[in-house]
């Protein structure tokens, strides 16, 4: 008995490394580099295994991993945060059911990379909107390659990183016999993942440039959930920093910006209908005689709430709104209230808010904002619309003072990683506004040229690009994904039918043994 569980710990060991070792590939520790061993360690734990050996597998594996990716969510609650993790520790285990099938067909590096993003396809869609915190893609925001996000967006820089991974495995399990041509072709295969991307032609430089001004305001982290959700001095911390700005212009310390940036929540009720931050939001719009973006919770008819970014014009006041259009289910709706609304720190959101259904850009002068409202940022299409309707600039708004409030885990860094896949995905540059940081300012190719830390008031300023290019992966749209996807179901399909071909005998099974290495498989 002792010796069977020693096997089977020494069979999942892999699978635990490699979920810990991509974990570690992500902010707060930012070692992207591990990112592709994480694909192998798994392929190594699951081949030979049967369903449920490779099910636990990719359960260990996503409990190693999403644990201390999201442990940030546990000052929410240790609740939420062991349910979410186990939740999508469970769906990634059960997506590892037919894996060792695609590991056993000649080309299985290709087939396993599929794999990997047809995962992320599933479990960034499902349950109640999906999940994708936490694709290979986020991961590699420093990483040389991470170019083929505009070439086929998040799911093909996945793809690539994961082809790293399995084409390194296919190297080090290649039999004596055929090593140096395994070998070859795989350095070959790896060689191009790097260099393609460096070698193709990036986009045209932009005609017209604007001043950008991200203000971030902070917010009191000493206070607990409940009045740092509601406390007004948010605004009054914005508008402050917002004056400070103006005086620093007026003493030609600073330019006059086109645009200023505040975060989501920086307003917690509707200033059209608050006299008091109505008059603070248009004080701050006349301080610069500039177009102001700011966050906040918006009233509709019949008593519905949107969560918004409203631009604020000099003169003008308020024209034109984005309102979220992905929302968070137990942040900003409660899947059945009536049962759960009344359930600990869940009574803390009264109401559900309305999903927002425009795509249109919001125009400052030249500049049209491309607005995309903090979780928003992790959903491919979301982005996508925004950018096709005409945007030339993106910003996100952002709170992320819930999840870093007891404690700092990397939440904020993990979203800043996510928006800078998304620059070299579109072109664009992305202007990242929050409460309490990170706030930053990202170039078209993913640079981070400016950053203001956690928990502290800043204002970022700079001259960047309004990019009116198109990149390949905004026009292929979900076609890279979809794709890919496809060649996983063939993967997994052109395995089912090699079992129900397989002649019995005594090695015939649901798959190799536990033991056997992967170059073992026949190739034909």
């Amino acid at each position: 008995m002792r010796s069977r569980i020693l096997a089977a710990l020494r069979r999942l060991a892999p699978a635990a490394a490699g979920g810990l070792l991509l974990y570690a590939a992500f902010p707060p520790a930012g070692l992207w580099f591990f990112a592709p061993l994480s694909p192998a360690l798994l392929a190594l734990s699951v081949r030979g295994r049967s369903k449920r050996g490779a099910f636990l597998a990719g359960t260990v594996f996503g409990l190693a991993f999403f644990g201390p990716l999201i442990v940030w969510l546990a000052n929410l609650g240790v609740l939420p945060w062991l349910a979410l993790t186990v939740v999508e520790a469970l769906i990634l285990g059960l997506a590892t059911v037919p894996l060792p099938r695609l590991l056993a067909l000649p080309a299985w590096p290709l087939f396993a990379a599929a794999w990997w993003v047809a995962v992320e396809a599933v479990r960034g869609r499902a349950p109640l909107g999906g999940f994708p915190w936490g694709r290979l893609a986020f991961s590699q925001a420093d990483a040389p390659y991470a170019r083929w996000a505009a070439y086929g967006g998040a799911p093909l820089l996945t793809f690539a990183t994961a082809l790293l991974g399995t084409l390194l495995l296919y190297a080090v399990t290649a039999p004596p016999q055929r090593r140096r041509r395994m070998v070859s072709a795989a350095c070959a295969g790896a060689t191009a993942l790097v260099a393609v991307p460096l070698a193709l032609p990036g986009a045209a430089p932009a005609k017209r440039s604007a001043v950008v001004a991200v203000v971030q305001g902070n917010v009191p982290r000493t206070r607990s959930l409940d009045e740092q959700a509601r406390v007004q001095g948010v605004a009054e911390n914005h508008a402050r920093q917002t004056a400070r700005l103006a005086a620093a212009v007026r003493r030609g310390e600073a330019r006059r910006p086109d645009v200023v940036l505040w975060p989501e929540n920086a307003l917690d009720s509707d200033p059209t209908k608050d006299p008091v931050l109505g008059e603070l939001v248009a004080d701050s719009v006349r301080s610069l005689n500039r177009p102001l973006l700011i966050g906040a919770i918006l009233r509709g008819p019949r008593d519905t709430s949107y969560n918004a970014g409203q631009l604020w014009l000099p003169g003008q006041g308020p024209v034109a709104f984005y309102a979220k259009r992905q929302l968070v289910p137990f942040g900003e709706y409660i899947p059945a209230r009536s049962v759960l609304g009344g359930l600990g720190s869940l009574q803390l959101i009264p109401r559900d808010f309305t999903p927002g259904t425009s795509t249109a850009p919001l125009r400052a002068g030249r500049v049209r904002i491309g607005d995309v409202i903090c979780y928003e940022i992790a959903y491919d299409g979301r982005v996508r619309d925004t950018v096709r309707a005409g945007a030339n600039l993106l910003v996100l708004q952002s709170n992320n003072a819930t999840y870093e409030r007891a404690f700092e885990a990397g939440e904020s860094d993990q979203q800043l990683a996510m928006a800078r896949i998304r620059a070299v995905e579109y072109g664009r540059a992305v202007a990242v506004a929050t409460t309490s940081g990170v706030s930053a300012l990202v170039a078209p190719d993913g640079w981070v040229t400016d950053r203001a830390d956690t928990w502290r008031a800043a204002t970022l300023e700079r001259q960047v690009p309004l990019m009116e290019s198109h990149t390949v992966a905004e026009r292929a749209g979900t076609w890279p994904e979809v794709l890919l996807n496809g060649l996983a179901a063939a993967g997994a399909a052109t395995g089912l039918l090699r079992r129900r071909r397989q002649p019995p005998g005594p090695t015939s099974g649901s798959s190799l043994s536990d033991e056997a290495p992967l170059s073992a498989v026949p190739s034909r």
